[in-house]
């Protein structure tokens, strides 16, 4: 017995929290266990967990008090007290100066109520299980996830943070001298999960480059996982050999980040969604849907602004008819807008020149909405409409979730038939195209952020778009 409160004297209560003074205050007795120190103050254990143990121990002890000499009261009673005290040096609670005094089985069929002195503060009482659960979960998010951003769309990366109420992480990705990238992490990442924000738009090498150091220096900073968040994925276009002799550079770009050291992708309207096969299956592709962005701008025009009547869906080319058909059901089951399709056959003489156009279905005296995953040169865009105003449509909109507007975009949309062209801001847009008044951006944070914070969370991606006919994501 004597040697297990020492034990307890010298082993557990330096644990504690206590003045040395306070420590030497502490008592065993068959009967009552108590200190005289003002407060024990811990951290890490709930007010319920603390007062079920701290009773159920002080029960014990005075119960058995009233048979020190029992093998029962050896036994339970002191490895008690030394459990006790464990929970106090890791638990959380305040412990007052209360005497920690238990009744009797007399006193307790008198019908005496006791008290431990444990209360929690009025506040702990008051807050709803559910608010702190989210704000524990908040805080948890906060502690172990890490949001860098490269050059290539600071902006969007900033709205991303924002949305998920952290701060963009502190990096540097710069130039040496010789134009050679330069990568510095002023951050510590080891065992964090880093999520690498870099869509390889124009300078496509440039920003694939930053991607895959990005990477590189955050696994060799011992994160705990990479994700490369490309809401554009670079090199989409060349997905298989169409000709001899040619690269298949989607590919060679998923078999690059892998070498890397990249443990998960999130990109958005990947422009052949066979790409994520190109992954190995260590690396799972979430390829995400922009089209749900542009799904509730038009619905906005059709029912609170009226200026979107009898609209029409069209298809730019046979490979895109599915995702036209998906723009066109969830005009249909979110926001009950009927909208007919239709699609365009057009012949290619060579890339981006257009020999012949065809169009299957009816536009006559609608709106139409050309749906596509990306807009380049928007050559064959201005042509299609043209063609489609031919055919008697009212008007002509267009949406993409990519608006890369190289070369002579811009100039182009501004000439053509086009009403309105709605893109995402995947890429960031130059200062000619900002001022053409034909031209709408939309923001995809709020998509990115949730997908990342269920990531984080380990819950489900693909809920995010099962919606309500509201529009709002159940």
């Amino acid at each position: 017995m004597l040697t297990k409160l020492r034990y307890v004297r010298s082993t557990i209560l330096p644990r504690c929290s206590l003045p040395t003074a306070s420590r030497q205050q502490w008592s065993f007795a068959p009967g009552k266990f108590h200190h005289s120190s003002s407060i024990l103050r811990c951290s890490g254990l709930s007010w319920q967990r603390a007062q079920i143990s701290v009773k159920s121990f002080a029960t014990k002890a005075h119960y058995q008090g009233s048979k020190p000499n029992s093998k029962f009261n050896r036994n339970l009673v002191l490895p008690g007290c030394i459990g006790l005290l464990t929970c106090l040096a890791v638990g959380g609670f305040n412990l007052s100066t209360t005497s920690l005094e238990a009744a009797t089985p007399t006193t307790a069929a008198a019908g005496q109520s006791t008290s431990t002195g444990l209360e929690p503060p009025s506040s702990a009482k008051q807050k709803p299980k559910r608010l702190k659960s989210k704000a524990s979960s908040m805080r948890r998010m906060r502690d172990n996830l890490r949001l860098f951003s490269g050059n290539a769309n600071v902006e969007l990366a900033q709205a991303v943070a924002e949305e998920l109420g952290i701060r963009l992480g502190h990096i540097h990705v710069g130039r040496f001298a010789d134009g050679e990238v330069s990568v510095t992490c002023h951050e510590n990442v080891r065992g964090k999960d880093v999520y690498i924000v870099q869509p390889t738009c124009a300078p496509a090498n440039e920003n694939l480059m930053e991607l895959l150091l990005m990477v590189s220096t955050m696994r060799r900073a011992s994160a705990r996982r990479i994700t490369a968040v490309i809401p554009y994925y670079g090199y989409a276009r060349q997905d298989r050999k169409d000709t001899a002799r040619v690269p298949i550079s989607a590919a060679d770009v998923a078999r690059l980040l892998e070498a890397m050291g990249v443990d998960r992708v999130i990109a958005v309207d990947l422009h052949c969604g066979q790409i994520q096969g190109f992954f190995g299956p260590q690396v799972p592709v979430d390829n995400l849907a922009g089209g749900h962005v542009g799904v509730d701008y038009f619905a906005s025009k059709y029912h609170e602004d009226k200026t979107l009547q009898n609209p029409v869906i069209v298809s730019p080319d046979a490979g895109g008819v599915a995702r036209a058909k998906r723009f066109r059901e969830e005009l249909k089951t979110h926001h009950g807008i009927d909208a007919g399709l239709a699609m365009i056959i057009k012949q290619r003489k060579r890339a981006g020149e257009i020999a012949s156009m065809d169009l299957v279905g009816s536009v006559e005296g609608s709106d139409v909405i050309i749906v596509d995953d990306m807009i380049d040169t928007a050559g064959t865009l201005t042509k299609a409409a043209n063609e489609i105003k031919n055919f008697g449509a009212q008007r002509v909109f267009a949406f993409a979730s990519h608006g890369l507007f190289n070369g002579p975009a811009s100039s182009r949309i501004e000439k053509s038939a086009l009403e309105e062209v709605v893109v995402v801001n995947t890429v960031p847009l130059r200062t000619e195209t900002k001022r053409n008044e034909k031209i709408t951006q939309l923001t995809i944070a709020p998509l990115l952020a949730e997908t990342i914070q269920r990531i984080h969370e380990k819950k489900s991606v693909s809920e995010i778009f099962t919606r309500h006919k509201n529009g709002k994501s159940s």
